[in-house]
């Protein structure tokens, strides 16, 4: 039942949580983030047994593998998020850097310095390693959170923000630096979106309706974490042994996970080669694959593509793939469907890979890469708060940086403004 006495509590805790942060230096907050790294694993047990009753329910409603496989925890990925905190600690600490600094005329000595955005709000579904992920990353950066997930995913949440808490509370720290709505209700959550009394940014982080309802009922600065429609192209030019192990790994890698390829687009010149090794590698891990009626011409068994196909994020074992004429109409399909999440192109052309990165509008372009690298661990930035397809303040994975504003310091001696 909806409370709004209880999400104010929530609000004034983390901002008074947000305070003691900014306050904090770089070794008191990878004190802190090393306790809780030490504490996920020392405590895998009790979060793998809430895991598992998430996990039951999830297959009891017949949610798909994919889905389901995004949810569940094993003691190597609780590692994983351990590592990814120890990854946070050697980071530099942005905060208190100087961005630029300049001397007025008049004397005045200006700088931007780097500062905390405040209390971040992060709703998210079904992935609990997002829990940890986010809470380092806002931790870091001095940055109190408040954390609203999926009831798909509520023990799991609980149990790893419960550990996180009193890693905290062992080591002298601000417990409410991390806080979990308890109450998954729509409603509850509508009603945060609208708290910008006490919440300076929020991030959705899953699934299209998701992501609308935020931008739709938010009262609060959004960060759009967009949903992952993602193309490999494979150019004239292409090394076709090379593009089958990239769409293998882009696609069967995770299924269930936003960069993941959903889309492949082949040059009609390399497609009688390409497409039915392509297709018969994809076959072998149990894709189903969604052609145009070139595609249908050159395998059996493909199912015909309809204009939705393309525009779609399958989270599946579903791929489209589309043969086009050139180039410039590859550019045009993916810049048409894509979600501007990663988009790869497979060829030996340099002109033709800078023309691709140039021109396809996504926040992550690769050259003869798996899309499956547009993540904040494998950029270097340890855990991520999620990954941006909009353009104003960040765009990509967002690490460190994208949980920063600045502020302007001013220092004088007695002057005035005629």
């Amino acid at each position: 039942m909806f409370n709004m006495e209880y999400l104010e509590t929530l609000g004034q805790k983390a901002k008074k949580s947000a305070m003691v942060l900014n306050s904090l230096g770089q070794k008191d907050k990878n004190l802190g983030l090393k306790a809780v790294a030490k504490a996920l694993v020392q405590n895998a047990d009790a979060i793998l047994s809430a895991n598992e009753v998430d996990v039951k329910k999830a297959i009891e409603k017949g949610v798909k593998s994919s889905l389901v496989d995004r949810l569940r925890l094993t003691t190597q990925r609780i590692e994983s998020m351990a590592e990814g905190i120890e990854q946070v600690i050697s980071l530099n600490d942005p905060i208190g850097q100087t961005v630029s600094a300049w001397l007025r005329p008049n004397g005045l000595e200006i700088s931007q310095k780097r500062v905390p955005l405040g209390v971040i709000g992060i709703i998210f579904e079904s992935r609990p390693n997002v829990t940890a992920d986010a809470f380092s990353l806002c931790f870091k950066t001095g940055n109190a959170t408040i954390l609203r997930g999926g009831s798909d995913a509520f023990n799991s949440n609980k149990a790893i923000v419960d550990v996180i808490r009193n890693a905290l509370d062992s080591v002298n720290l601000p417990m409410d630096s991390v806080q979990l709505l308890e109450d998954t209700s729509r409603e509850t959550a509508t009603k945060m979106m609208q708290l910008n009394k006490y919440i300076d940014v929020l991030i959705p982080r899953g699934g299209s309706g998701l992501i609308k309802s935020v931008v739709e009922n938010s009262t609060i600065p959004t960060i759009e974490t967009g949903t992952g429609n993602c193309h490999v192209y494979v150019d004239e030019f292409a090394d076709i042994q090379k593009a089958v192990k990239i769409i293998e790994n882009s696609k069967t890698q995770r299924l269930g996970v936003c960069n993941a390829c959903e889309s492949l687009v082949i040059h009609k010149d390399v497609a009688e080669k390409a497409i039915p090794l392509i297709c018969e590698n994809l076959k072998c891990h149990e894709v189903e694959i969604r052609g145009d009626e070139i595609v249908q011409s050159l395998v059996d068994g493909i199912v015909p593509a309809t204009e939705q196909d393309w525009g779609t994020e399958y989270l599946d074992s579903i791929i489209s793939i589309k043969v086009v004429s050139s180039i410039d109409e590859a550019i045009e399909h993916i810049n048409t469907y894509s979600t501007k999440h990663s988009e790869s192109i497979v060829t030996e052309d340099y002109a033709n890979s800078r023309k691709f990165t140039q021109m396809v509008d996504s926040s992550s372009v690769y050259v003869n890469a798996s899309t499956r690298f547009t993540d904040g661990f494998e950029f270097g930035f340890g855990a991520e708060i999620g990954i941006s397809t909009q353009k104003l303040h960040a765009r990509g994975p967002m690490g460190l940086l994208a949980l920063t504003t600045t502020k302007y310091v001013i220092l004088g001696d007695g002057q005035v403004r005629n």
